[in-house]
């Protein structure tokens, strides 16, 4: 939880220096390309959570991956590494990448099914659900054939399970008492 505290606040200073620069897409793609970069290369992960490699050498590391990232990315890249709060960069990325979404009024929204959706079934819960939601939705979908069939839908801390397994399970569960 700690964590995620300090990646929140370091993520809201970025995003407040990106709003009064007026920047903040291309600060939002730095911070997408870094979480890529920690998503793809283990040896990068490695780097950020070492003790050993100095500050410095960090530094000089970032300077050249990221070399196209915007000054106030660098400088925020930068600041982060000589507090010794490298380590952090992946999650930060992450929440300045939600607090974005929640500026511009975008709602992520997972739709979990046992088998691809057909377009009027999308269009059929993605209707129910914007009528009850503020903003515009970002949907993913994801395939779970352990679902049996229905669909699970996620939205921040909501979620509607409209699955058989969890049918059965409530079934179960009924027939336990």
């Amino acid at each position: 939880m700690r964590s995620t505290k300090v990646a929140s606040r370091y993520a809201k200073a970025l995003l407040e220096i990106a709003v009064e620069q007026n920047k903040i897409d291309s600060i939002l793609d730095d911070m997408n390309f870094l979480l890529e970069a920690n998503n793809e290369a283990r040896d990068f992960e490695n780097l950020i959570s070492s003790p050993i490699v100095k500050a410095d050498k960090k530094i000089q590391i970032f300077e050249k991956v990221f070399e196209q990232f915007e000054d106030v990315s660098m400088s925020f890249v930068k600041l982060i590494t000589k507090n010794r709060r490298e380590a952090h960069l992946p999650a930060i990325a992450q929440s300045f990448s939600d607090q974005v979404k929640e500026l511009k009024g975008i709602v992520p929204m997972t739709i979990t099914s046992a088998s691809p959706l057909d377009s009027s079934t999308r269009e059929k819960i993605v209707a129910k659900v914007q009528d009850s939601v503020k903003g515009q939705l970002e949907i993913e979908e994801k395939i779970d054939e352990s679902l049996i069939g229905g669909f699970v839908v996620r939205m921040g801390d909501m979620q509607i399970d409209a699955s058989v397994s969890n049918q059965f399970n409530n079934l179960k569960q009924r027939l336990a008492r």
